[in-house]
This record gives C-alpha cells, sequence and structure tokens, in this order.
C-alpha cells in the first residue's frame, strides 16, 4: 500500500492553530486516542521495522518537509536598521530639524540631534532584535540525533532527516526527536517540564488515551502514550513511531503562534508616536506664524528665517527621545538590583499602565514547597470544626518539636517515611526529591522521628502513576525472611480505601473497618480537602511479597498538606488593588484548593463560587463571553497552559495592559503576547525568558509590585522632564512671538536661543528623570494605554509656567528697553532672566503635586549638579569675554543678579500655591467623602 497525503490523519488538521486546552491540532492529539496497531497502519508503517523503503521516505520528506522549525525569511539587518529612522514621527521630526540646523551653518546643534537620533534608534534595534531571539531558543529544542530504525537497520542519523511513520527508539538521557506515538515503554519516565512546565517526570505507557472532556482533546499534560519532541528521558527506555515533524510536533505548534504574534506596541511607544505627531504641527504652525508677521512688518527675510530656525531647534525637543531612553534604562538597573530583570526597554514604562496581573499560582504567589500542615487518625473521629491534629511548620517554630497524637498517626508517618523515594544531596544536606516525598520526610523530626528506610531492605516499587493514584513499596528485614516482608502504600484516599480491610487505632492495633468508619474517613477527608489541602491517604499490608497488587491492608490514618503563600504576597495583593491593579490567579490546581489560597493571599472573591472558573467551562467560551465574565472571575483552576492565550486575548479585547507570567515553553506565545510577559529566574525556560519582557530573578510576586511601582513613578519622571522642555519651549515661542507683533526688536538672538535650548535639554532635564520614587505614585490608577503623555493637567502646568515666564521676562525686557534703545545690557538682563526662570521651572518640575520641602532640597543630588553647572555657564557666558562676543552679551551688577533671582523664583512660588491648594482641595474632597 503506497503512502499518500490524505492517509496522514495530521495532515487534514495542519495548518490550524492550536485552540486552548491542548492543542488538539497536532498529530498528537489525534493518535494518543489511537491504538499502536491502528498507528501503523494509519502511518502504512511497521511497529518493528519503520518505513522498509527509500523512496517512501524520500516520498514523505517532500510532503512534510524536515523535521526542523523555519520561520518567514528575515529582512537584513541593515535594512531593518534603516527602517528604523522612518518609522518613529518623532525620529523624523529630528531629522528635518537636523538638516535645516546643518544648512544654516550651525554644525554643532546638528552633530548633536544626529548623535541622539542614533542613539535611540540604535537602543530601540538592539531591543528588538534580542525580541526575537525566542523563537532561535525554541528551534534549539530539536535534538541534533535519533536512533532510527529501519528495516533491519539501525542507525544514528540526524533528527531533521525524519519523517512521520519512522520508527525511533530512546533511552535514559535522549531527547525525544519528534512527537512520537510509544509502542514500548519500559519504567519510561520523561521530563516534560520545558513544554508543560510540570516540574515532575512523566510515566509514560502504550495504553490509548481517551478524553473525558467531551468538549476537546487530551490536554497535552495527560497524553501518556505520547513523548513530544525536545523532552528528556529520565528513567527506563522506549521505543515509537513518529506521528508529528517540525511544525506538526507540539513545540512546532508553539513556535507557529510565537511567529504570528506581534508584540503589541507599549502604552508609551504609542504616547510617544502621538506627541511626535502634535509637537510638529504646533511648533511649525506657530513659528510659520512668528516668521510672516515678522516679514509683513518689513523685517529682513533672512532674519526672519534665521530666528526661525533657531526657534524650531529650540521647540521641538530633540533630548526627549534620548532622555526617554536613559530614563529607561536608569530604571532597568534599578530593578534589576531588585531582583526584576527587564529584557525590553520600553517595557519598563508599561509596568505602570498594567491592570491586571494574571499570575501562575505555584512558586510566584505560593512558596513551591509543600508543606504537611495536619494528621488524622480514625480514632480522632469526626467531630468538631477541626478534628485532625494541625502541625506548625513556620520559620519560627522550625526546631520546635511536638508529641504524636497516638500510635496510629506515628505509624502513619513512618509509612510516609518508608513510601518516599527522596535522597540527602551531598552539597546541601538537604533532602531531593519529588516536593511531596520532600514535606513527608520535613516533618519527621517535627515528631522527634529519624529516616529509617535503612534498617529495612526495599524490594519492591510499583511508582506512581496518574491513573493508579498510589505508589506502594515492600520491604523485609535485613535478615531476609520474606514472610516478615510487608508493603507501605500512599496515595489518593478515594483509591486507598478500597484495598483496606482493617484500621489502626490510637493504641496501634488493626480493627476491622466497616462502612460507618468509611463513611467517617471520607467526611473528614472531604473536609480537610476544603481547606486547600492535598490529602495522602496511608495503609500497609503484612506478609506481602510484591506490591503490583497490594490487599487486605490495614488504613492508618490522612496527611494533609499544601503549598503555603509567600510572605508578604497579601500585603502586595492588597497594594495592588489599592493602586486599580487586578490580580487573577491561575492554578492547575482544583477549584476548591484555588479558592482556598485565593482566600489566604487575600484575593476579592466578590462572587464568591462564580469567582473561579475551571479550564473546560473556559475552553468552551468565545472571547467575547470570556471577556465578559473577566468582571467576575478572578480564579481560573484546572487550567493548562494553553488557556492563558484566551485569557489574554480576552482581558485585551476589554482594553486592559496585562501583564502574565509564566515558565514552561508553553507559556511563550502567552507571555510574548501580553503586553507585559514575565517569566520565572529559577524554574522558567530558556524559551519563556526569551519570549518574557521581564524574568523574576526569585520567582516572587513581591518582586512585581516594585516593578510596577518602578514602572509609575518612570512616567511620572518623563511627564515631568516634557512639562519642563514644553514650558520652555512655549515661553520661547510666546517670547519671540510677542516682540514680532508688538514691533518690537527680537529679545533674544540666535545664539542665546540655542543656549535655552542646550538647558531645555541638558543636564537639568536629564535630571529630572532620575527623580527618586514618590510612594505615593502606587495610589494613583493605572494609566489607559490610549491616554495621551500630555494629559489636561501637565498641559495646565505648561501653560502656567510658560505664562510667568513670559510676563516676567517681557517686563524686564521693557523696562530695560525703556529708553527705545536696544543694548546689549537689555538683552543680557532679558537672557538672563530666561535663563534663571528656566532653572526655577525645573526645580518646580521635580513634583507634580508635592512641594519641594516635602520632597527635600537634597533628595536628587543629580538634579543639583545640574542646576549648579548650569548657572556657572550661564555667569560664563554673562562674564567671561570670549562668550560675551559669541551670545552678544556684557557683565551685570550682583544687585541685578540678585534682583533677577527674586523676579524668576516667582515661577517656582506660583506652582508652590498651586500645589498647596490642590493638596488642600484633594484633602477636603476626602475629608466630605468619608463624612
Amino acid at each position: 500500500m503506497s503512502y499518500k497525503k490524505d492517509d496522514d490523519v495530521s495532515l487534514s488538521v495542519a495548518g490550524r492553530a492550536p485552540t486552548p486546552g491542548g492543542s488538539n491540532s497536532t498529530p498528537s492529539a489525534s493518535y494518543c486516542g489511537v491504538s499502536v496497531e491502528d498507528t501503523a497502519a494509519r502511518l502504512h508503517t511497521s511497529v518493528t521495522l519503520g518505513i522498509e523503503s527509500p523512496q517512501d521516505v524520500a516520498y514523505r520528506r517532500s510532503v512534510h518537509g524536515p523535521n526542523e522549525m523555519r520561520g518567514e525569511e528575515q529582512e537584513s539587518l541593515i535594512k531593518r536598521f534603516i527602517s528604523q529612522f522612518y518609522e518613529d514621527p518623532l525620529i523624523l521630526l529630528l531629522i528635518g530639524s537636523a538638516v535645516v540646523s546643518f544648512i544654516m551653518g550651525n554644525t554643532d546643534d546638528a552633530l548633536s540631534i544626529t548623535l541622539a537620533i542614533v542613539i535611540v534608534v540604535t537602543v530601540g534595534f538592539v531591543q528588538e532584535y534580542r525580541s526575537e531571539k525566542s523563537l532561535e531558543a525554541l528551534n534549539q529544542l530539536v535534538p541534533p540525533s535519533a536512533h532510527l530504525t529501519r528495516g533491519t537497520s539501525h542507525s544514528t542519523v540526524l533528527a531533521s532527516t525524519l519523517v512521520p511513520g519512522d520508527l525511533v527508539t530512546f533511552t535514559m538521557g535522549d531527547r525525544i526527536p519528534a512527537d512520537v506515538r510509544l509502542t514500548k515503554a519500559v519504567h519510561l519516565e520523561i521530563d516534560e517540564s520545558n513544554l508543560t512546565g510540570e516540574t515532575n517526570p512523566v510515566l509514560k505507557t502504550t495504553d490509548v488515551v481517551k478524553s473525558e472532556n467531551p468538549f476537546g482533546a487530551v490536554a497535552v499534560a495527560e497524553r501518556a502514550n505520547i513523548a513530544y519532541m525536545g523532552t528528556l528521558v529520565c528513567s527506563g527506555h522506549g521505543a515509537g513511531i513518529v506521528v508529528g515533524t517540525g511544525s506538526q510536533t507540539e513545540f512546532g505548534a508553539v513556535f507557529e503562534m510565537m511567529a504570528d504574534i506581534a508584540k503589541p506596541k507599549t502604552p508609551l511607544q504609542l504616547s510617544m508616536d502621538k506627541l511626535g505627531k502634535e509637537l510638529s504641527f504646533m511648533s511649525f504652525g506657530v513659528i510659520g506664524v512668528i516668521c510672516i508677521i515678522g516679514v509683513i512688518q518689513g523685517r529682513a527675510w533672512l532674519d526672519m528665517f534665521t530666528i526661525a530656525v533657531s526657534l524650531a531647534v529650540a521647540a521641538i525637543p530633540e533630548g526627549l527621545p534620548i532622555i526617554v531612553t536613559v530614563t529607561l534604562a536608569l530604571g532597568v538597573l534599578r530593578m534589576a538590583k531588585s531582583k526584576a530583570i527587564m529584557r525590553r526597554l520600553p517595557s519598563v514604562e508599561t509596568l505602570g499602565s498594567v491592570n491586571v496581573i494574571c499570575s501562575d499560582k505555584t512558586g510566584t504567589l505560593t512558596r513551591n514547597r509543600m508543606t504537611v500542615t495536619s494528621i488524622w487518625t480514625v480514632d480522632m473521629g469526626d467531630s468538631g470544626k477541626h478534628p485532625w491534629s494541625s502541625i506548625d511548620m513556620s520559620h519560627r517554630h522550625a526546631h520546635e518539636t511536638i508529641d504524636s497524637p497516638n500510635n496510629a498517626a506515628t505509624l502513619t508517618l513512618q509509612i510516609a517515611n518508608f513510601c518516599n523515594n527522596t535522597r540527602i544531596s551531598s552539597e546541601t544536606g538537604k533532602f531531593m526529591g519529588n516536593p511531596t516525598d520532600i514535606a513527608l520526610m520535613d516533618v519527621q523530626s517535627k515528631f522527634k522521628l529519624h529516616d529509617i528506610r535503612s534498617t529495612k531492605v526495599r524490594v519492591h516499587e510499583t511508582p506512581f502513576s496518574s491513573v493508579r493514584k498510589w505508589m506502594a513499596v515492600s520491604y523485609h528485614n535485613h535478615s531476609g525472611e520474606k514472610e516478615k516482608s510487608t508493603v507501605y502504600v500512599k496515595g489518593a484516599y478515594e483509591r486507598i480505601f478500597p484495598l483496606c480491610k482493617w484500621y489502626l487505632n490510637n493504641d496501634g492495633k488493626a480493627v476491622p473497618l466497616d462502612p460507618g468508619h468509611l463513611h467517617v474517613i471520607e467526611n473528614v477527608a472531604n473536609a480537610m480537602s476544603h481547606e486547600g489541602w492535598r490529602i495522602l491517604a496511608f495503609a500497609y499490608g503484612n506478609n506481602q511479597e510484591t506490591s503490583h497488587e497490594p490487599h487486605d491492608l490495614v488504613f492508618s490514618g490522612l496527611i494533609g498538606m499544601y503549598d503555603p503563600p509567600r510572605p508578604g504576597v497579601e500585603n502586595s495583593i492588597r497594594r495592588l488593588m489599592q493602586g486599580g491593579v487586578k490580580v487573577v490567579m491561575i492554578t492547575g490546581d482544583s477549584e476548591a484548593t484555588a479558592l482556598s489560597i485565593a482566600r489566604q493571599i487575600g484575593m476579592p472573591l466578590s462572587a464568591g463560587e462564580k469567582s473561579v472558573m475551571n479550564g473546560d467551562t473556559l475552553e468552551r467560551m468565545t472571547t467575547e463571553q470570556l471577556a465578559d465574565a473577566m468582571n467576575y472571575v478572578s480564579v481560573f483552576a484546572r487550567t493548562s497552559p494553553e488557556n492563558k492565550l484566551s485569557i489574554v486575548r480576552a482581558l485585551q479585547a476589554r482594553g486592559d495592559v496585562v501583564a502574565m507570567t509564566g515558565d514552561g515553553v508553553n507559556d511563550a506565545p502567552a507571555l510574548k503576547l501580553a503586553d507585559i510577559g514575565i517569566s520565572m529566574g529559577e524554574g522558567g525556560t530558556d524559551v519563556a525568558k526569551e519570549a518574557a519582557d521581564m524574568v523574576l530573578v526569585d520567582d516572587d510576586f513581591n518582586t512585581i509590585l516594585n516593578a510596577i511601582r518602578e514602572g509609575k513613578a518612570i512616567f511620572s519622571n518623563i511627564q515631568s522632564f516634557l512639562m519642563f522642555q514644553l514650558s520652555t519651549s512655549v515661553a520661547a515661542l510666546s517670547l519671540v512671538a510677542l516682540a514680532n507683533l508688538f514691533g518690537l526688536p527680537n529679545p533674544l538672538n540666535a545664539m542665546q536661543i540655542l543656549w535655552i535650548n542646550i538647558l531645555m535639554d541638558g543636564p537639568p532635564a536629564q535630571s529630572l528623570g532620575v527623580e527618586p520614587v514618590d510612594p505615593s505614585v502606587m495610589s494613583k490608577p493605572p494609566r489607559s494605554r490610549n491616554d495621551n503623555i500630555l494629559t489636561k493637567a501637565v498641559l495646565q502646568r505648561v501653560f502656567q509656567s510658560g505664562l510667568v515666564i513670559v510676563i516676567g521676562t517681557m517686563f524686564v525686557y521693557i523696562s530695560e528697553m525703556a529708553d527705545g534703545v536696544v543694548t546689549k545690557r537689555d538683552t543680557t538682563m532679558t537672557f538672563t532672566c530666561f535663563v534663571f526662570f528656566d532653572l526655577f521651572d525645573a526645580l518646580s518640575c521635580r513634583s507634580a503635586n508635592k512641594s519641594i520641602l516635602d520632597i527635600g532640597f537634597f533628595t536628587n543630588k543629580m538634579f543639583n549638579a545640574a542646576v549648579g553647572l548650569s548657572i556657572l555657564g550661564q555667569l560664563a557666558v554673562i562674564y567671561v569675554p570670549f562668550f560675551q562676543s559669541i551670545f552678544q552679551t556684557e557683565a551685570i551688577s550682583l544687585w541685578d543678579l540678585i534682583k533677577l533671582v527674586i523676579l524668576t523664583s516667582s515661577c517656582w512660588l506660583v506652582d508652590e500655591m498651586r500645589k498647596y491648594y490642590k493638596r488642600r482641595n484633594d484633602y477636603l474632597s476626602g475629608y466630605s467623602t468619608a463624612v
């Protein structure tokens, strides 16, 4: 029978994007529900010999292509770098400004603007280039070689040469070369953490796996008969038929999703684009009017054109892009000290706009360390609200011990010791292994018990599986007498009960287990589950040689454990809520466990049971329906990594700015799509880290709070810098416009305007970008994605400062030229007045609402140094003969300087009055609301 394209089940769904809940468009989703024999028949291959015909192999490769991830061809780096210069309106505006300055002979200014453009464009290009590395990191997961069987030939070949239908083998230490339907699995355990995010190895089987969900395929993590490309064999060995290669693998589905997802522009980038256009129209409009008025009044058009060019350079904030970049870079450095590594520079400010955080529970909101919380035995009964014995494992009680409540509890702990595969690390001296097993070993010392596994010999083990839901080990003592063998069992209580005939009473004696006792056990187990704990039942049986089929067991007790919340998480969530940020918890745990943890960490659950939604319900909803549900859902339980993509899309459809945490490869598309993708530093895969905007070094949710505070502060500093620049521009333009309108000589010459421009874009402005974080920023709501950077409040402050500067400067100018003759003293006084006004304006711009007396004169050392240098520069312009000839100035008296300082301080004093009345009104409105 010849192989045809239509025969392959995988090709009938090729090209479709994976749907939420389990990548059900990939071949593995289809073949996990098909027997080994049917798989071989559909792919026209042999279970023992694989594909025998070389011609068949060649044809399949022509149909499916090589077994590798191939993205679209990228433009050359040079072409992509050049495109950065014409995609940003503000950059185009600055390029025009540099060209005009060069034509007019202002070479120094042209060079400084060009340097600023090159720096900003280069930083942006590097960040964009780095963000595309996530696809390369994903491609590196394809292993280089595979052990292939074709006919009677067994060889090691390049993994890229595999085709669907090939028979491959693998053993411990190998990486799976493609998506494989297992035909043989001997104690085969595979680490799938880089795909699913689950840290425990998965025990594989060849049995058919059917979906329990009638609305979708089997989830990726539940396909026990599939081995996925790029995953690692931890133990055992196996073989299987290749069912998916390249883009038809689970990793390929992730690759295609990531290639199709375009990272959304940050709110700051959108604001800067809009600002560039607005400044262009406003600046050139005003300058054009000034130039036309001057020409109409009979002034030389060349003089007016020179003034217009100078004003254009002064009005356009060419320092804005570079200072924004420097401010963001400094923010990155500060955040790195707080254990948050930012990978994309523009995303730093986006943190201040985040209004929804979707966080994994395990390891982020919780410690990722299971802790035993309670123990219960049958004779404790089920009377009372909490019949079990609670165990305090908090740090402050770490060295305190407690007495066992009874003999049955002691034996339960000993069974937990025997039925355990942890080992001591030679480096740390701590237990290593499964988190559940580690918790059971850690609690032993709490009851003054020790590790007694070495006192007996383990003769057999039946490992835990998701189907069996229990683990059993068989021990005998060192004498080797088989009749002394004992089997110890632990697992889900609903699976252990049917194996038991007796229970252990408080005295340590086996007593028949009747239906009444079973009812009590079930009641207590359910009550413990509603506390959010994971419940394990323990039992043992004497004189049983193996652990394969334990029977006639003695039930000893239940142990409850859970992964406790991280310290400070509750406080962080409360502070985020106060700042208008909603926290959504995403977990694979049950609804009961998820709700319990949510209550412990203070998440609002106003809708009660409706506040939690499971993955099955989520998969059946459209994006619009899910977006509506986000109004009351705060917890998603029983979710798969793919569900995160649906959650992000639904939130963004509402206009939310979303931060999403993740660590697995399957999380990468959601991390890339989110406005802020946050990867785990300790447990995250390389692919997740490359796709993310931010990496949490310590995997701690509290670090996100610090990062958001920094993001809000950065935007506030950018607004302060912008307000200072624009108020200077407005004042300079207005000053020249008024002089032209009333037929007065220009109060500032071209060089003086350029010096003001240097101050506007130089050290005083840059120092505003490093203003220390104001704690009150966390009480402000997040900024909307579409909000202007020039808010109504910012514009009011700009025009307020500009008006004071213009009135004060015109007063000095008109007073000095009362004799009708414009002298160097007149322009020097006017020029110096304007510069001093500018410096006082910078002082008032340090905070939007707080008085300088509250934030302190010396809290920003860089600002003080910048203002000091600016004052020295201005004095040099006035008193150094060399600069006097360049700027057309002359020396003025000390009394003149004092008068100018007193006058120009009015700019700062007026703003201090504005801040006082705003704080007073805010206080009164808050008081009246409280009353």
